[in-house]
């Protein structure tokens, strides 16, 4: 069993790595490429074995990782309801760095998402699904120039596999885009391969290299990115009311 769930997760990276050039040489031969460099920093605050309060700062970079793409301030709050179901609402205050057009400047945008999400085990692999409705919009605008708010939903399927005596255990996952209301078509597709290296005393390291493609562009962008993360958990103490 233990030769068969090696086999499917070296198949899940290997996935991870060919599907996205096979979808990147279908359907047109025009594309456009990017590289971007996203960072992160969490505070999560455990209140309880179900409750849980995430406060995250993250910098994303774009254009080969010269200019800020977006940067934003998140507050999270998460709820499991077992150990398999669990629930997340989010609301996160976005600066967008708009430079197309005759307007260009930092723009604000609020995003708020609501997240349903399943996990089960087989020994050591770990099998994620995630379902997650979002809705954004931009801030500070005139009544006649308000747009109506951008609502997505996304479908996100993770694994990860815990070797014995092995702190940087590898983590994969699929997620795709659907703009609510545009047409029939997905939008995009994001492939994501990385780790976390967990400590004791000083937080958990996450590193990881993401690909997103495009499906639907007239020239669809492929995006490459490299991040890291940074999370520091604190846990209510059992002598507290």
């Amino acid at each position: 069993m233990t030769k068969h769930l090696k086999n499917l997760f070296a198949c899940m990276i290997l996935l991870s790595i060919g599907l996205p050039l096979a979808i990147a040489q279908s359907g047109t031969y025009y594309t456009v490429q990017d590289f971007q460099f996203w960072s992160a920093v969490e505070l999560k605050y455990k209140a309880s074995k179900k409750l849980s309060l995430t406060l995250e700062q993250q910098l994303r970079l774009r254009d080969d990782a010269s200019n800020v793409d977006i940067y934003f301030t998140e507050l999270g709050l998460g709820y499991k309801i077992d150990k398999h179901f669990g629930l997340g609402l989010n609301g996160r205050f976005i600066r967008d760095n708009d430079d197309q057009g005759k307007i260009q400047g930092y723009e604000n945008h609020f995003r708020w998402n609501i997240d349903g999400s399943y996990k089960h085990d087989i020994k050591r692999l770990d099998l994620k699904y995630r379902l997650r409705f979002q809705s954004k919009n931009e801030m500070g605008l005139a009544a006649d120039q308000q747009e109506p708010a951008t609502s997505t939903a996304r479908l996100k399927v993770g694994a990860d596999y815990n070797f014995k005596s092995w702190k940087l255990d590898p983590e994969f996952s699929t997620e795709i885009f659907d703009q609510l209301g545009s047409d029939d078509q997905f939008d995009k597709i994001r492939f994501t391969l990385g780790t976390t290296y967990q400590t004791k005393s000083y937080g958990d390291f996450s590193a990881f290299f993401r690909m997103e493609k495009e499906l639907k562009s007239l020239y669809p962008k492929t995006t490459n990115i490299v991040g890291f993360k940074y999370r520091y958990t604190l846990k209510r103490k059992k002598n507290e009311k």
